[in-house]
């Protein structure tokens, strides 16, 4: 099978020298509406670079991605690519010049349905010059080096459906590299990948940086920058504010991002004057096996109490989330809500109680595409709650505006009013509205996974002190791959595998009144 997208055109094939970039953008502007998104931006990427792109959410990082990668236009400003002007009319267009985009949201570069090995030929599938009757056997044997590439062991006749996150995520890398990029850029690519995931992922990219490939990585971990980047070029209110170069103070440069220095001791100070736990439990389960295979656990989490259960991507915790949601079932065992048995049917039930689950992948679980008439963010916070805020079936939506406008304001989300659309939003304040969800509404108990994916330092340290304050009259869960995200938001920090079932527990350095579980 001929592949279309791999081959760069013919005046693009010379590789630049060293000394001179791959890419420059001068004076890049994109506006939406009233909102500069980015204002006369200057950057540039040199072969075999590896360039840290930092900025807090909204400023402007997504737009200058989407823009290299041919999603957007610019309104004004100018691209050259090895020398020569770049204006992509579409990703594809930009693949072929030599730009590859892995994006954060993996729901937009997959196709559920299709086989693995068809996902990672999708790009030659959609090419019209290319056979679709080309026999099944035929097009695993062609995406068979693509999997090995990024060390995708899978059977690749099966539904992309049944990988997990961590491994959709390798398909998206594997199609990339197939377009032979000399630039490729990197959107949070380790937000659903395990520490070692994210590991193998990074020896695989090594390669690339020797063989002159640029990569523009995007990423608010900052162990993953701290691990890759051999420059750091930050953006603040869609200008490029710093062009750091080693040794590279990430510390200073996490405070030159938000603009301000990150919070010292914030956290404990929230907890004490909030008073601690509650004695009694709120929420319990009881030889709890999540599959016939696993050992049996208990677990008990008291009001007013925030407990962290951390561990591996695909260790089971998002598993156990929907378990409590009732969107999964478990093997046995048994749970217990505010002294009564817990039993939901189906989430509806879940919510009705007043048990929320804010999802791992908020497109997945949490937002609406923006062809759905009601994807605003006013729709979007409403719209669990529409049965019993509007009993008569009309809908005010005044009432939704009201309820938005405040959670908007109390977490801080950056949006010019609620008829925003959640697709013009930045993905860190993507993630506020879905945690500012499960706030319009008083929570019993809130399960939060995942819930700082895509989320810079200073926004995360804001989402800390928020679920903090209105932690008191709810228990609360956190499922988190990340131990340093676990320790900065909870009281008790449990460790979770699925495999073994080992479990510990960390106090943070706030003092709780919550007892350790037994190990």
């Amino acid at each position: 099978m001929k592949s279309t997208s791999s081959a760069l055109p013919d005046d693009t094939e010379k590789v630049s020298r060293p000394n001179e970039p791959i890419l420059t953008a001068s004076a890049l502007t994109k506006h939406f509406g009233a909102t500069v998104a980015l204002s006369k931006l200057d950057f540039s990427i040199h072969p075999g670079e590896v360039v840290a792109l930092m900025g807090a959410n909204g400023a402007g990082k997504s737009t200058l991605v989407k823009i290299l990668s041919g999603v957007y236009a610019p309104d004004g400003g100018t691209l050259t690519l090895q020398g020569k002007p770049y204006r992509p009319t579409s990703p594809q267009a930009a693949k072929q010049l030599g730009i590859a985009t892995v994006h954060q949201s993996i729901a937009d570069a997959v196709v559920p349905a299709l086989s693995i090995a068809d996902n990672l030929l999708l790009d030659r599938l959609c090419d019209p010059a290319s056979p679709w009757r080309v026999p099944p056997a035929a097009r695993r044997e062609a995406a068979r080096p693509l999997a090995e590439r990024v060390g995708l062991d899978a059977d690749l006749s099966a539904p992309l459906a049944s990988l997990s996150l961590a491994n959709q995520q390798l398909v998206t890398l594997a199609r990339a590299l197939a377009a032979c990029p000399r630039l490729l850029i990197l959107d949070e690519p380790t937000a659903s990948l395990s520490a070692a995931e994210a590991e193998r992922l990074f020896m695989r990219l090594e390669p690339l940086r020797e063989e002159g490939v640029a990569i523009l990585l995007v990423s608010h971990r900052l162990g993953d920058l701290r691990r890759m980047a051999n420059r750091v070029a930050i953006v603040r209110d869609g200008h490029l504010v710093a062009d750091l170069h080693p040794p590279i103070d990430f510390d200073a440069a996490v405070e030159t991002m938000i603009g301000r220095p990150l919070p010292q001791g914030r956290n404990q100070q929230t907890r004490e004057a909030q008073g601690g736990a509650t004695l009694e439990p709120c929420f319990s389960v009881h030889d709890f096996q999540l599959t016939p295979a696993s050992l049996p656990f208990d677990l008990d989490v008291r009001r007013g109490e925030i407990v962290a259960i951390a561990g591996p991507v695909g260790g089971g915790k998002s598993r156990l989330a929907r378990a409590i949601f009732g969107a999964a079932r478990a093997s046995s065992g048994r749970m217990v809500l505010d002294g009564k048995p817990w039993r939901p049917g189906s989430p509806a039930d879940a919510i009705r109680a007043g048990v929320f689950l804010a999802g791992e992948d908020r497109w997945r679980t949490s937002l609406f595409p923006d062809s759905v008439p009601f994807a605003s963010i006013a729709g979007t916070l409403s719209f669990p709650f529409l049965s019993y805020w509007f009993r008569r079936g009309a809908i005010r939506e005044t009432v939704e505006r009201d309820a938005a406008s405040a959670a908007i304001k109390t977490f801080g989300i950056r949006c010019t009013g609620p008829d925003d659309r959640l697709t013009r939003l930045s993905g860190g304040n993507q993630q506020k509205v879905v945690l500012a969800r499960w706030h319009v509404e008083r929570a019993r108990l809130l399960l939060l996974d995942e819930p700082f994916q895509g989320v810079d330092a200073g926004a995360r340290a804001d989402i800390v002190d928020t679920l903090r304050r209105h932690a008191r009259e709810r228990a609360t869960i956190v499922f988190v791959s990340d131990l340093e995200e676990a320790l900065e938001i909870a009281d008790r920090v449990v460790r979770f595998d699925r495999a073994t079932l080992e479990r510990s527990t960390i106090h943070s350095t706030a003092q709780s009144t919550a007892q350790p579980l037994t190990t």
